[in-house]
């Protein structure tokens, strides 16, 4: 059976070019099992319409985000001589109302931040911790894991947020402008309202009222249970509320007071199950600043953020096992047949380690090998130029015992939003922020939505011989997290591009593409999230939907790859700087702009 993502069937030309992709694909002789055609997954975070965007082009700074309001309330700062941080925190700000289904308060983030001054590059982890209650079998009834719909659906599925502790971290070390300011704009918004995009109408559409707690509910649909239309023009005065009580007493006033009581009410009186979520667990949040994790690859040096988050580490192991190989020096050669292969074989392995070792790194030790270079060097000779590999599987990095790790059982949904932002000091930002899944946990306090962040973890904390999994659930730990903000350098050390993007598990091929876009194939900006989306996570070839890819996925077909069509939803926001100038894109996937002076 062949399933079509919801959001292809509203039209027409989409559901055609699906239906190609699959009949193409399927073998040409005989079908002995359902498997041999192949199934198109169910799009986490839906497709809601495809825009054409032009590369952005100033001299003086940059910002690209998911949303035009928010990328004209980080101009907004940097035009006020703000700093890079300065224009990430009102984006952000925005971004929690007008883009509510992926970001928010009630979530948290990861920030790679290049000090131009100082020549120092910093990551902050703001990601989402389990509570204090929190045990490894928080997800298991009856021996069996729990259902992952019902476990999103409920208070088990929130973190404690780590968002707003970050935001006042960073203004404190990067920020420039009046803390107060950067609320403006979202506050303006908030009391005035803002007209209901498409992006957000067709999400509430497709996702519906049954996901969502009652106050939530009576947000986002009228009393028919319709989605609010097109234009509606939307008021939040809880968000208002919520933002001038941040703006006066900073991040404590979210960590206790009014807003933590409904944020812990919320939990405590969700659907399905009951979370434990704690004031004290609020209170306790603290924001972790960690190690950038870099690799050189052709010349440049592409940084990005480690443990919790496997984004750094699965890139720059893909990174470094295709660097080997010649994938194309032109515009003309990019998405070349022979590279996606080539690119994909690599992807396979690096997630084979990423699910078998890696996990926040405070409760798991990051096994020091995984980038050695003798052992990068021989899984990269596994990779047949002309052949799919059987199956991939976890290498044994020097010095680990991969006999104590246990198999993985993470899943992991496709949301988030990245912006990218270059200020007039030279300052870079590349922050990527989540609630999780579209919507989040559904749960709704004091104006924004709260995160279901803590299912990626693994729900099964031990595998099938009794090895505990790096990606348990324990008490104040936080969650693996795909998500892969990063900042390139090029070959005399200085700035090249900031970049990033959502998707879930799918973040690491979506970056993955822009860098080899930007550093092989000599892409701009714009034309590096353009081209179709590819790569893999594990088993098949994903491909991006269209007539355009369909040759393609045929010719993969000839090296033994199973082919999974799909819409792949990226939303890469990148800031490139060339020539002396500054180059912006922004997804045509999403309702997102880049804009600068």
């Amino acid at each position: 059976m062949i399933r079509f993502p919801r959001s292809a069937l509203r039209r027409p030309s989409q559901a055609m070019a699906l239906l190609a992709m699959a009949l193409a694909l399927a073998p040409l002789q005989g079908l002995q099992a359902q498997d041999s055609i192949p199934r198109l997954q169910l799009e986490p975070e839906a497709g809601t319409g495809h825009s054409e965007k032009s590369l952005a082009v100033a001299k003086k700074h940059m910002i690209s985000t998911a949303h035009p309001l928010a990328s004209e309330a980080g101009l907004e700062m940097l035009r006020a001589g703000g700093s890079a941080v300065d224009a990430l925190i009102a984006a952000q700000l925005v971004l929690g109302l007008v883009e509510p289904q992926s970001s928010g308060l009630g979530g948290g983030a990861f920030l790679v931040h290049w000090d131009e001054r100082a020549k120092e590059l910093k990551t902050y982890d703001g990601r989402e911790t389990a509570p204090a209650a929190a045990r490894p079998d928080r997800f298991i009834k009856g021996g069996e894991p729990l259902d992952f719909d019902f476990a999103v659906r409920s208070g088990l599925s929130v973190g404690t947020p780590g968002l707003p502790r970050l935001l006042e971290h960073i203004h404190k070390r990067h920020g420039k402008l009046p803390w107060a300011k950067l609320f403006e704009p979202a506050l303006k918004l908030a009391r005035d309202g803002f007209e209901i995009s498409q992006r957000l109408y067709f999400m509430l559409r497709w996702f519906g009222t049954d996901g969502l707690s009652p106050a939530a509910r009576s947000y986002f649909f009228d009393a028919s249970s319709s989605p609010l239309p097109i234009g509606h023009r939307l008021h939040n005065p809880d968000y208002a509320a919520t933002l001038e009580a941040l703006a006066k007493g900073g991040a404590d006033a979210f960590y206790a007071g009014p807003i933590a009581d409904a944020i812990v009410s919320a939990v405590k009186t969700a659907p399905n199950a009951a979370g434990d979520l704690t004031l004290a667990d609020l209170s306790a949040y603290k924001v972790a600043e960690r190690p950038p994790l870099c690799v050189d690859y052709r010349k440049h040096r592409v940084c990005g953020m480690g443990p919790p988050s496997s984004g750094a580490s699965t890139i720059g192991q893909t990174l470094k096992m295709i660097e080997r190989f010649d994938l194309g020096h032109t515009p003309d050669e990019a998405m070349n047949v022979a590279s996606l292969h080539l690119i994909a074989e690599a992807q396979r392995l690096a997630y084979a380690d990423r699910n078998r070792y890696l996990a926040d790194s405070d409760f798991v030790p990051v096994p020091a090998g995984l980038f050695d270079s003798r052992y990068l060097a021989a899984r990269s000779a596994l990779i047949d130029p002309e052949r799919a590999m059987a199956k991939a599987e976890p290498g044994d990095p020097p010095t680990t015992e991969k006999h104590t790790f246990g198999v993985d059982a993470t899943l992991e949904r496709a949301g988030t939003s990245h912006l990218s932002v270059v200020d007039a000091d030279g300052n870079a930002a590349a922050f990527t922020t989540t609630i999780e899944g579209p919507f989040g946990s559904g749960l709704y306090a004091a104006g924004f939505l709260l995160n279901n962040e803590l299912t990626d973890f693994s729900f099964r904390p031990e595998d099938a011989q009794g090895r505990p999994v790096a990606n348990r659930v324990e008490p104040g730990k936080r969650p693996r997290s795909s998500m892969s903000p990063t900042i390139v350098f090029d070959e005399n050390g200085a700035l090249f591009a900031a970049l990033g993007s959502p998707g879930g598990s799918r973040i690491i091929l979506f970056v993955t593409k822009a860098l080899v876009g930007l550093i092989d194939w000599r892409l701009d900006a714009q034309a590096a999230i353009d081209r179709p989306n590819f790569g893999s996570t594990g088993r098949s070839v994903e491909l991006e939907y269209g007539w355009s890819t369909m040759w393609r996925a045929l010719a993969l077909r000839s090296y033994g790859h199973q082919i999974t069509p799909d819409l792949m939803n990226s939303g890469l926001h990148i800031v490139a700087k060339r020539n002396g100038a500054l180059e912006g894109g922004a997804d045509p996937r999403r309702e997102g702009v880049a804009l600068g002076d």
